[in-house]
């Protein structure tokens, strides 16, 4: 269907693209089975409950009962009594199409958003599992089983066999031709939650405005050290882990979010988290997302695309050059000896040389130095030289020139 058009005073109407009528044809044809298969057994169904009712009638303990009229002229076969039973078959299959239908679009989907080399290991999966199948089958053609029995275990042993070569090519992922340097190039869209990132809250406010795309994962290893920090004895580590609780609540309640459910691609328990997380990381093509300086790095040197909500901070303030004027409040004492220090509104230290007679006051200083720091930025300004003489000096009124009038 490409789209509804409604009118003022007008009648709905539609138009159906290619799509949709193969749509509508697949259920139709659905609907038409489901209906031929009840109006075939309609009568046999029928019949049945005919005869259920009439022993009934006919208990022993009651005495014979004569039938009412309508059951003495019952004839199953009539299509006042088939059609019913055809609407019914109608509605259930035209029901089962449309759940085919979706249940094959869900597949389509997953099937395009597999890697190719999942796809190779897919389909020599079912390949293997077939060509295995066929000893079996042979063997088993020797006994004498009856047809439906034997049908059933041609379909059980060909989809075990399948699944099982599957599953046996997925474990050995890694050393498959078809998978070798693919790990560097894929990208899952899922993002790996770390601990500090969660504990730090950040991130409940970045997801909200839409800059954290795709599924969210939360491992459950990183779970249980929320929880450990919590249990803790130290009153502010405890606040903490509470408090990273609490932001993965509101997260799973307003956004996609997974726990745990990948953790067998980093079963190990003895290794340290980090090393979890880059691992976990790799086998899914995922970005982790984290402020924590050292998982930068290591997950940086293993090719993996990392998030830092620290950097992306310091890519939002503002950017300061040299000789550009601040209006800054001078709010405490730098560590040299006349030195002022204030804040920008994001947050950045400004030093201010001579500043420190003007400590409470709100002034312009102009930038002198600007310092780039794997932190953040320092800046360094001093007082403006022409504002501090306003405010200090009394202005000076000079003399009229005298004119000469000879």
């Amino acid at each position: 269907m490409k789209g509804i058009k409604l009118g003022k005073g007008e009648p709905l109407h539609y138009e159906m693209g290619p799509k949709g009528a193969a749509r509508a044809g697949v259920i139709g044809l659905f609907a038409l089975i489901g209906a031929l298969i009840m109006g075939s057994v309609a009568p046999s169904i029928l019949e049945f409950l005919y005869e259920t009712v009439e022993r009934m009638m006919m208990r022993p303990q009651l005495g014979p009962v004569s039938a009412p009229p309508a059951v003495d002229n019952f004839n199953p076969g009539t299509a006042g009594m088939v059609i019913p039973f055809a609407l019914l078959g109608a509605i259930l299959g035209g029901f089962i199409g449309s759940r085919f239908l979706r249940g094959l679009e869900k597949l389509g989907m997953r099937w395009d958003k597999m890697e190719i080399g999942d796809r190779v290991t897919l389909f020599v999966g079912v390949f293997a599992g077939l060509i295995a199948s066929v000893p079996l089958l042979q063997v088993f053609q020797a006994f004498d089983i009856p047809g439906t029995y034997r049908l059933l275990l041609i379909i059980g042993i060909t989809v075990g066999l399948s699944a099982l070569s599957v599953y046996a090519l997925q474990s050995m992922a890694d050393i498959l031709p078809w998978n070798r340097n693919r790990g560097r190039n894929r990208r899952s869209g899922i993002k790996i939650l770390d601990t500090n990132v969660i504990i730090d809250g950040r991130v409940y406010d970045v997801a909200k405005t839409g800059f954290l795309e795709g599924q969210l994962y939360v491992p459950r290893f990183v779970l249980e050290e929320l929880q450990y920090i919590a249990d803790s004895h130290d009153a502010l580590r405890r606040q903490r882990g509470r408090r990273g609780l609490e932001v993965l609540k509101h997260m799973q309640a307003d956004f996609p979010m997974e726990v745990g459910t990948y953790d067998k691609l980093a079963p190990d328990p003895n290794e340290e988290v980090d090393a979890r997380l880059v691992r976990l990381a790799k086998a899914l093509g995922a970005d982790i997302v984290t402020n924590d300086f050292n998982l930068n790095r290591v997950a940086a040197l293993q090719d993996l695309k990392v998030l830092s909500l620290n950097d992306l901070s310091l890519a939002l303030r503002t950017n300061i050059l040299p000789q550009e004027t601040l209006t800054l409040k001078i709010i405490r004492e730098g560590n040299q000896v006349g030195q002022g220090v204030g804040y920008l509104e994001d947050g950045t230290m400004v030093v201010v040389e001579n500043g420190q007679p003007h400590i409470g006051e709100t002034m312009e200083v102009i930038v002198s130095q600007v310092i780039q720091t794997e932190r953040g930025k320092m800046i360094f300004a001093e007082v403006d030289v022409d504002e501090e003489a306003i405010r200090f000096e009394q202005p000076r009124r000079r003399p009229a020139p005298r004119r000469n009038h000879g």
